[in-house]
């Protein structure tokens, strides 16, 4: 779990850098900006030449850039052709030229892991060049630098394609949390569906029949018809009271079930669970409510939160309970968060706890994190007001 916990928290620094894109790429030509400079001044022989090299390279690393952050064009060919331009733009400038125009290889190796993130081509092609910048290096008898430039070279790649893979990989995990979360909604709808059928099945059945018997009896045997009527009638008080006890039974349990099922479903999110109740026993009514708030409470610090750590509180008292869920994440705002302004959870959860004469509240806590707090008054009438 520590283990999860320590992930969980590179996970959600990672994430509030946001996903590399664009920005993030282009400002590195600027390390050539001294060649450019001596381009314009006039101190390379043919400098126009220079320049129309220049040009070419950067446009094809804009381009090459952009194609690989791309989704769709970066699985076409259209990438490979790019940097297959660049590295002849920069064969030519760095033959022509030497010195410092070495410096377009590792922008070369950041253009190629951005568009081949990963496989043997990857590790091919920054190989390659590590080897190409040492070989041109020591034919221009540039060898004082040339492990730290071939070096280089070949890390820019690999720490980019480490990078966007990393990104990739964090949407996937933020996408497999909600899908659980929802998973988890799913199965308990169907299971209370399921028991609901169970309990009903039978006793509408025999419902159906009689009413039939009644529809058949009532023109010829009025006595008859009446006692299958009567019949329809414990039938039914019957299928009431059951329904009334499972669902008490369900309401009784729901407190308590919730809060398992938050601690597997937050320890299979990989944040850490803190979970502590204390008081007296509550109401049916009252556990039921606070049931449906740690499962609203959960389910959105597991898909929206990106926390390491969540703590859930019930502090029972002789005529109030107090729920808190908070956790350390970003923080939601209060546009989902907010009963009062959005988030049709919270909304409609604050709504019945309203009803119930008690509150509900959520918004940012502190400088990161978020908190969710449920109060509930604790009556002994409360179950029969509900009903």
């Amino acid at each position: 779990m520590q283990h999860c916990t320590e992930r969980g928290r590179r996970e959600e620094r990672f994430e509030r850098l946001g996903p590399p894109g664009p920005r993030h790429f282009m400002p590195w030509p600027l390390v050539i900006v001294s060649d450019v400079v001596d381009l314009a001044r006039g101190r390379l022989p043919l400098p126009w030449l220079g320049a129309l090299g220049v040009a070419a390279f950067l446009a094809l690393y804009v381009a090459a850039i952009l194609d690989g952050l791309d989704e769709e064009r970066r699985h076409t060919r259209r990438p490979l052709y790019l940097l297959g331009g660049m590295a002849a733009v920069t064969y030519v400038l760095t033959i022509g030229y030497g010195g410092d125009w070495l410096l377009c290889f590792p922008l070369l190796s950041l253009a190629t892991g951005v568009v081949l993130r990963t496989g043997p081509r990857l590790g091919a092609a920054l190989g390659t060049l590590g080897i190409t910048v040492g070989a041109t290096m020591a034919v221009q008898s540039h060898t004082d630098n040339v492990l730290v430039v071939a070096w280089g070279t070949g890390l820019s790649g690999m720490v980019a394609a480490a990078v966007l893979n990393l990104s990739e990989t964090n949407a996937k995990l933020r996408a497999t949390r909600e899908e659980l979360a929802h998973s988890a909604v799913e199965r308990e709808r169907l299971r209370f569906s399921r028991d609901l059928h169970d309990l009903l099945g039978h006793t509408m059945s025999v419902i159906v029949v009689k009413a039939e018997a009644v529809r058949r009896l009532a023109p010829r045997d009025l006595e008859a018809a009446m006692g299958q009527a009567a019949d329809i009638e414990a039938v039914g008080r019957q299928a009431l009271t059951e329904i009334r006890e499972a669902v008490t039974g369900y309401r009784e349990g729901s407190l308590t079930t919730e809060l398992d099922r938050a601690r597997s479903l937050l320890e299979a999110s990989c944040v850490s669970a803190d979970i502590r109740q204390s008081g007296p026993p509550l109401p049916p009514q009252t556990a039921a409510l606070l049931g449906w708030v740690v499962r609203e409470g959960v389910t959105n610090v597991v898909r929206h939160s990106g926390a390491g750590r969540c703590l859930i509180e019930v502090r029972g008292e002789q005529d109030r309970v107090h729920l808190e869920i908070s956790d350390d994440g970003r923080g939601v705002g209060s546009a989902q968060g907010d009963p009062g302004t959005g988030g049709n959870g919270l909304k409609g959860l604050g709504e019945r706890l309203a009803a119930a004469g008690g509150s509900l509240t959520a918004g940012p806590d502190g400088r990161r994190g978020f908190r969710l707090v449920a109060e509930l008054p604790v009556d002994d009438n409360e179950e029969e007001r509900a009903a």
